[in-house]
């Protein structure tokens, strides 16, 4: 009997101490997964950028030393950002419709790709100070700029926008009987406007300006759309990210204070257009 007792109180101790490792490693996990995003990017030394660089001049691909490179405002913010958190940054090419979900998968640690924060994102997102505000309008074929001089001239037209975005929003609200055409990116709808697959195409100002600057043929529609704060451009990163979120609106608030964002968008803007 004492000698089973024995054996029994071995076996408790051992089961004692696998469940006190267990709670060890448990414990270990759980403080490596709940490390704030600030945190994350310091250890790693790295700061992850999600963009879709079809969007000059905030950020797309140009030719430098005979190598492709993703520059634009956006890329420069993302610079500042990296120099103000003392880490590297690596930018991550992807499409529109994909940037938030590579925050979401952890894929990237922040996303600026002039993304506005809507109330539905900002359930899923923390978002920063905005750091540029854009009108929406409507690109034409300049052949028919007269045409199409209000909303009510799109009735039964096709408008094109980019999947993703805020100005798929726009066109759904604002150009009501109009039929939305969704695309992946910004110069496929460019593209079916001048064929004349679409009759418009939604963007933002500079966007339409951009592409408008590079194509004689494009003009911008009278059409004047509304243009609420949720156009507002902000950097998106994981829910929960006080610190980060803290250091970031300081770059920005910074940055505007000396008017540096409006001065890139106009740096790129010309970028752009000598690249083309």
């Amino acid at each position: 009997y004492m000698q089973k007792r024995e054996n029994m109180n071995l076996k408790k101790i051992a089961l004692g101490v696998v469940a006190l490792t267990s709670i060890v490693t448990l414990a270990a996990c759980g403080s490596s997964s709940s490390k704030d995003s600030l945190a994350k990017i310091k250890d790693k030394g790295t700061l992850t950028v999600a963009l879709s660089p079809d969007y000059a001049p905030f950020e797309f691909q140009m030719l430098k030393d005979g190598k492709n490179e993703i520059v634009g405002s956006d890329v420069d913010l993302a610079k500042e950002i990296g120099k103000a958190l003392g880490v590297k940054v690596n930018i991550q090419a992807m499409d529109f419709n994909n940037v938030l979900a590579s925050v979401t998968s952890g894929k990237a640690d922040i996303a600026i790709s002039g993304i506005s924060s809507d109330p539905d994102r900002a359930k899923a997102y923390d978002f920063s100070y905005s750091y540029y505000t854009a009108n929406n309008v409507i690109v034409v074929k300049k052949e028919h700029q007269d045409k199409f001089a209000t909303i009510a001239d799109f009735k039964g037209k096709k408008v094109a926008a980019q999947k993703g975005s805020v100005q798929e929003k726009v066109a759904t609200e604002q150009v009501k009987d109009a039929s939305l055409v969704s695309l992946i990116k910004t110069g496929q709808a460019i593209n079916e406007l001048k064929n004349g697959t679409v009759e418009g195409v939604v963007l933002e100002e500079p966007i339409g300006k951009s592409y408008i600057a590079a194509n004689s043929d494009l003009a911008l529609s009278d059409v004047k759309l509304d243009s609420s704060d949720t156009d507002s451009y902000c950097v998106a990163m994981p829910k929960k990210s006080d610190k980060l979120k803290k250091e970031i609106d300081a770059v920005i608030k910074k940055l505007k204070a000396k008017d540096a964002i409006n001065k890139s968008v106009e740096k790129n803007f010309e970028l752009a257009q000598a690249a083309k």
